[in-house]
């Protein structure tokens, strides 16, 4: 059984599509919209002048507790190809990044970034540029990070260390800042995963794609909406929903909790044999220490593919659109 697809408004009229969307997803980020809007536009209208057959900015706002909703009205009225979809409740960075490729109307490409301006908008000519000469993804690689602390860079390079040693083909360093082509997204809009993370899905693809490296900034504004929790509970949704190798790394902890078994029951034989078992409860100890640790690791490892399955066969949507500016009007 799969997720049954979220209902959304009949596509539209080519004509009357734009060439570009850039998909924004926003929680709380009133502080830095501003600013984000302010280096954006000059920078698409720039394209516009240069023959871009029209743009749209769709930002999502993935229920902000902020002022959000009332700086985005504000910036909409200055902004024509401002566009505003509101989520019902708080649904995560991925599930808003879904949102916003559903409701995309480029018929060209999408663009997705973040609003905290750590995606500099000024990359961007670069990546359609790329995607000008026949690629369909373009991924956005940070080459430099020296905004992010120490423990940020190094549980970033861990975990697309990981990805790539359990078989991923994600670009090392790249994250959600990216160009897909018109097929590419229509593609991922019928994949049947519950909680997919579009920067693994999306390699996974196949589709003809390269890399254009720019330097990370710093946030402009507000505070992060990713701390190390969060960031542990994306890295576990990427890695269960791209890969089984946990699974079989699971059942070589097995084989190798029986290897060590009988080769600890053939020594106690032995031992009793000679006579020279000695009560002992260290060795006791870390043997039972060891086998249990693996064993809960194990469960943890089925547990997480369990839980996915559970989610799956609930088929309860992603997110929930409140609103959408383009059907209200001006």
């Amino acid at each position: 059984m799969s997720v049954p697809p979220t209902v959304e408004p009949p596509a539209p009229s080519p004509a009357l599509s734009p060439a570009l969307s850039v998909v924004v997803p926003a929680f709380d980020e009133a502080e830095v919209l501003p600013a984000f809007a302010a280096r954006l536009r000059p920078v698409l209208d720039g394209l516009l002048a240069e023959g871009l057959g029209g743009y749209e900015v769709l930002v999502v706002d993935d229920g902000s507790t902020d002022a959000t909703p009332v700086v985005l009205a504000r910036l909409r009225r200055d902004w024509p190809q401002l566009r505003v979809v509101r989520l019902r409740a708080n649904s995560g960075h991925q599930a808003a990044l879904s949102a916003g490729l559903a409701r995309a109307r480029a018929r060209g490409g999408v663009v997705t970034m973040d609003a905290d301006l750590q995606d500099p908008p000024e990359v961007l000519p670069r990546l359609l540029a790329a995607a000008g000469r026949g690629h369909d993804v373009v991924y956005a690689v940070r080459e430099d990070r020296s905004v992010d602390s120490r423990l940020k860079r190094l549980t970033a390079a861990a975990f697309y260390r990981l990805v790539r040693t359990l078989g991923g083909r994600a670009p090392e360093q790249a994250g959600d800042f990216r160009f897909t082509h018109r097929t590419v997204v229509d593609t991922v809009l019928q994949l049947p995963e519950a909680h997919r993370v579009l920067r693994l899905v999306i390699p996974e693809l196949g589709f003809a794609s390269t890399t254009v490296g720019y330097a990370r900034e710093a946030r402009s504004a507000g505070r992060t909406k990713y701390p190390l929790t969060r960031m542990l509970r994306l890295s576990l949704d990427a890695i269960t929903g791209s890969s089984t190798a946990p699974l079989r790394l699971a059942s070589f902890f097995g084989l190798g909790g029986a290897l060590l078994t009988s080769l600890l029951l053939l020594y106690a034989l032995v031992s009793f044999a000679l006579g020279q078992t000695v009560p002992g409860w260290t060795s006791t100890l870390a043997v039972v220490a060891g086998v249990g640790t693996l064993q809960l690791l194990c469960l943890g490892v089925l547990g997480e593919y369990v839980g996915r399955l559970y989610v799956q066969l609930q088929q309860r949507p992603t997110y929930l659109v409140a609103s959408d500016s383009l059907e209200e009007g001006p």
